[in-house]
């Protein structure tokens, strides 16, 4: 899933001047709250947040990044869905059996969209035939293609009613699998899996999802209000199955900004909830005695080049080159700059697992070689490849918020004093750099990726010839063999084999430089309970969290008396 750029600093480049370099902020999806009113509500069980940025697409059959996955996370539910402890928990489905060959789902009798029609087997067989469809040039194709027959469907040799999914009753549905898939059900809960409405589809054509209401929703909330570039407001849905568990009344997002001192303002004056911090506003959440809560959201940061074959960093010696000369632990302490985040050593982030132990640990990742002398020459090679005198303006396509602003100088800095290249910063707003990243109109782009589900196969696959989310679309025959094995592969020891392959070529080819792991730092109001952080399946997740003033909260137990 594409990681969202978040609330940024001040955008100065002091490194020009030798002071210390100004952070770049974290970057995650915020909320916050209308003029004059408070950041919660116990009477009402209403909680006021903000956007970082619009949702670019509520078409689960598009969508492909964070802020969107955190909207449709409330207003629609899949077969399964994650609880507090990243465990999977039954959502339409209420239980489920994964075979080799297959998985077989039966779906709650009561699970409703919101217009009172049952959502059935029907609604999950339309929804995943469309998602590979090649006319929908879905990013998340791939990610059915587990599913028997999705590849060959997506790459247009079958028709999409071949897929192995079928509706034996209006409850029950079957998948056949293409290979044992042992993480299947763990894909379901993710986006591109989760139902449509044939005839809500099909009667809203291309406006579908345009608008609130221009979609139903099967989950915990319905989307009430959307003004585009500036509110959302979620409701509570009476007709979710489980709305007895569901306390919150509303949602409102009335805001959409990725200013961090703007927002945690809006905090301090009771006025939103959540509040991302930045290395500027720490310090005084700290004085100030704000409970600072921590979050690793399991997302990897990294610099991205374009590998079409008009573009000079498809040139490997360019490439090489680059790598030799940024240093992510130079990026991770004086530029980022905040608790929490890791310099990023590998494709895979430090979080996963690997056979028996943490993957880093079985594989430990090889690490480039650098220096600046080493970079000049990787340069002069490229120049004698490319056959120029001096390598052409390279573009880096980055966001328009202050963090993103403060990386991209950093980087136009390094690669111009260090190796003379000229770089252009082309800055766009998250939704358009979305665009330009699909239409590959960059040299190099600066982005995050946060797990779709819990294996190295969502990091891994990233770069596959076939992964639509390939932006720079790389293509390497052996990378592509090492996918296709720690797809199909069963023993933990062959897949863990492919991770360390991979791994390989991401630095020998330098297919991408990882920066950092993303830590979240944030503040949260002291009346909102049950907030879920989640790496996958959206987050923050608000389904099972409540508002609880002090007169409500239990009171403390004495531990000891007088003496």
């Amino acid at each position: 899933m594409l990681a969202c750029p978040a609330p940024g600093a001040d955008r100065r480049p002091l490194w020009r001047a030798g002071a210390a370099l100004t952070v770049w902020a974290l970057a995650s999806l915020w909320l916050a709250a209308p003029a004059g009113a408070r950041a919660v509500d116990g009477a009402e069980q209403t909680v006021t947040l903000a956007l970082s940025t619009e949702p670019p697409s509520l078409d689960s059959r598009t969508a492909t990044d964070e802020i969107s996955s955190f909207v449709l996370s409330h207003v629609m539910e899949g077969l399964v869905r994650y609880g507090a402890e990243g465990e999977l928990l039954p959502g339409v489905a209420e239980r489920w059996e994964l075979r080799p060959d297959g998985a077989t789902f039966w779906l709650r009798q009561d699970a409703r969209w919101n217009d009172g029609e049952p959502v059935t087997a029907e609604d999950f067989v339309h929804a995943w035939r469309q998602v590979v469809t090649p006319e929908t040039a879905a990013s998340y194709a791939f990610i059915l293609y587990p599913i028997r027959h999705a590849e060959a469907i997506n790459r247009g040799e079958l028709p999409p009613d071949r897929l192995g999914v079928r509706a034996v009753h209006p409850h029950r549905l079957e998948v056949e699998l293409e290979r044992p898939t042992p993480y299947f059900i763990s894909l379901t809960a993710f986006v591109s899996y989760l139902p449509l409405r044939r005839d809500v589809v099909e009667d809203r054509g291309r406006r579908y999802a345009a608008d609130a209401w221009e979609m139903v929703f099967n989950g915990p909330f319905v989307l009430e209000r959307w003004v585009h570039g500036a509110e959302l407001r979620l409701a509570r849905n009476p007709r979710y199955w489980g709305r007895r568990e569901v306390q919150l009344q509303r949602i409102d997002i009335p805001y959409v900004t990725s200013d961090a001192q703007a927002l945690y303002n809006l905090f301090k004056d009771d006025r939103i909830a959540l509040a991302m911090l930045s290395r500027d506003t720490l310090p005084d959440a700290l004085e100030q005695g704000h409970a600072v809560r921590r979050f690793d959201d399991g997302s990897l940061w990294f610099l991205q080049f374009n590998f079409r074959p008009d573009r000079p960093t498809a040139n490997r010696a360019l490439r090489k080159a680059i790598q030799a000369v940024l240093d992510p632990g130079v990026l991770v302490s004086q530029v980022v700059a905040m608790p929490g985040n890791r310099a990023a050593r590998s494709l895979f982030p430090s979080w996963l697992r690997g056979a028996a132990a943490p993957l880093h640990e079985e594989h430990p990742p090889p690490q480039p070689e650098r220096g600046l002398a080493l970079g000049r020459q990787w340069l002069e090679q490229a120049r004698r490849e490319l056959g120029v005198e001096a390598i052409p303006t390279l573009v880096l396509l980055a966001g328009d918020t202050p963090a993103a602003v403060v990386e991209s100088e950093y980087i136009q800095h390094v690669l111009q004093r260090g190796l003379g290249l000229e770089v252009r910063i082309d800055r766009q707003v998250f939704k358009q750099r979305i665009a330009r990243m699909m239409a590959g109109q960059f040299d190099l782009v600066a982005t995050g990726w946060g797990p779709d589900f819990d294996d190295p196969l969502t990091f891994g696959d990233l770069f596959a010839s076939w992964n639509e989310n390939n932006r720079g679309r790389y293509r390497n025959r052996e990378y592509d063999r090492w996918v296709r094995q720690l797809m199909e592969a069963i023993q933990p020891a062959e897949r863990m084999a492919a991770v360390a392959a991979l791994q390989r070529i991401v630095v020998e080819e330098a297919v991408v430089l990882p920066t950092h792991e993303r830590g979240l730092v944030y503040v949260q109001h002291p009346w909102l309970k049950g907030v879920v952080r989640s790496r996958f399946g959206g987050d923050p997740l608000l389904r099972d969290a409540w508002i609880e003033p002090p007169e409500m909260q239990p009171a403390p137990t004495a531990s000891g008396g007088e003496g």
